[in-house]
């Protein structure tokens, strides 16, 4: 009897266990419980709409969804369909791969403030993720400001400044592209409490920045060092030796003829959020760096004035009942990998949120070893128990039959020249194609 496996969650490092798992052996039941009528997580709602590429590994994910072994069950969410400790009855392995949706908070006084947002809500309000298609943040300003130096930061930067035909071609939800289309937008400031030698962007995104339409790079060429100091591995040196030489081109820009600028502003501390019921501005500290890397105030002060501001400081894990979680660390407690009998966790909510899609391969790896290895062959029913509960509860999940049909009336629904034109709202995708109890 083949080891029955679920897995929580269908993005990246779900699909790369589910791969693993294939690879090692010919005798296992993978599901995907996912919470969305549609799969690959971050791919469909976290990489930014320009980037086509990128989100091409989802190509990858569908041969493994496709295969023999595999079932997707779309909008079946833990915790309101069906409890963690009945699905675990169900399989021999529960895989965790849930990622960390939660936004990490600013944490300075007024981050309550109108206006305020983390990059998990903002991504996904442009990105047409469900969860925050009714965000509805207000754009009507000049200034926006976007705490922090890395991927996430440069690209909402970038998607707010480039310009409708530097847009045509990407998957950017319609009700985010008519406000950003709307707004009096001028200038886009990104502080980091760092410098340029510890931001976490990598050269690739940081080069876009120089080749927009309407919107200049600008940098002070004071906060650049001449020269990367530090203790790190001679790979490292060089990457950050390729954004040294980038920022130093940013400086030698010539802004004249565009209306739009990107402030890449280090060396800088948010102290507290200005203005009344909605936010008007960013009280900051000048920073510096110390010789063990710390960032430091010097007791300078002044302050951005923004009617917008989007903190991408990083991401948390949501705690889930009947599993020890790591409230600081905002991931479950696990021994690599291993939370308790049955039970793995994989991706972001093992590891927290670092490194690329890549990164999770292996976890799936580890993960998929470890299953074989751990589980009794064939103990437990898995999907037939499954799809007999969910009928039972008159659920209405989507199988990957659905998904297509989804999948294929978003891109036959897209302006000339985009892949597709999302779907917003879970209704609308329901109405599409489900399975299950009607």
């Amino acid at each position: 009897m083949p080891v029955k496996v679920a897995i929580v969650g269908s993005g990246p490092s779900g699909f790369y266990t589910a791969a693993a798992l294939m690879e090692r052996s010919d005798d296992v039941e993978i599901d995907f419980i996912e919470r969305l009528p549609t799969p690959f997580g971050l791919i469909r709602g976290g990489v930014a709409p320009d980037h086509q590429t990128t989100k091409k590994v989802s190509r990858a994910y569908e041969k493994t969804a496709l295969s023999g072994p595999v079932r997707f069950w779309g909008n079946v969410e833990i915790g309101r369909d069906l409890s963690l400790d009945e699905l675990r009855a169900m399989y021999d392995a529960v895989v965790l791969a849930i990622g960390s949706p939660r936004d990490r908070p600013l944490g300075v006084p007024g981050d309550d403030r109108q206006g305020v947002y983390g990059s998990a809500d903002f991504v996904g309000w442009y990105n047409g993720h469900p969860d925050f298609t009714d965000l509805a943040p207000d754009l009507n300003t000049n200034n926006v400001v976007v705490v922090g130096n890395g991927n996430v930061a440069i690209d909402i930067a970038r998607v707010l400044v480039k310009t409708d035909a530097e847009m045509a071609d990407t998957d950017i939800a319609d009700h985010a592209a008519k406000a950003i289309r709307a707004a009096p937008l001028t200038d886009v400031w990104m502080i980091g409490r760092r410098g340029p030698v510890e931001a976490k962007f990598t050269n690739v995104e940081l080069r876009e920045m120089g080749k927009l339409e309407e919107a200049s790079a600008i940098v002070d060429p004071a906060q650049l060092p001449v020269t990367v100091e530090g203790n790190m591995s001679d790979r490292d040196k060089r990457l950050k030796e390729r954004n040294l030489t980038t920022l130093r081109e940013f400086t030698a820009q010539d802004a004249a003829g565009k209306p739009k600028r990107v402030h890449f502003a280090f060396y800088t501390r948010p102290v507290e959020v200005l203005g009344g019921a909605r936010v008007e501005g960013l009280h900051c500290e000048r920073t510096k760096v110390d010789a063990a890397g710390r960032s430091v105030g010097t007791g300078a002060f002044f302050d951005i004035p923004c009617g917008l501001l989007v903190a991408a400081i990083g991401y948390r894990s949501d705690p889930i009942d009947g599993v020890p979680f790591d409230m600081a660390g905002g991931i479950v407690v696990h021994r690599d990998g291993r939370i308790a009998p049955g039970l793995y966790a994989v991706g972001w909510i093992k590891r927290g949120p670092s490194g690329v899609i890549g990164s999770n391969k292996p976890d799936g790896n580890q993960a998929a070893a470890q299953v074989l290895e751990d589980s009794p062959r064939g103990a437990r029913p898995g999907r037939a128990a499954l799809e007999k509960l969910l009928v039972v509860r008159g659920v209405k999940w989507v199988d990957y039959p659905a998904w297509q049909r989804i999948d294929a009336a978003e891109m036959a629904a897209a302006r000339p020249g985009a892949p597709r034109r999302k779907f917003v709202r879970v209704a609308n995708m329901l109405a599409l194609g489900q399975t299950g109890a009607e």
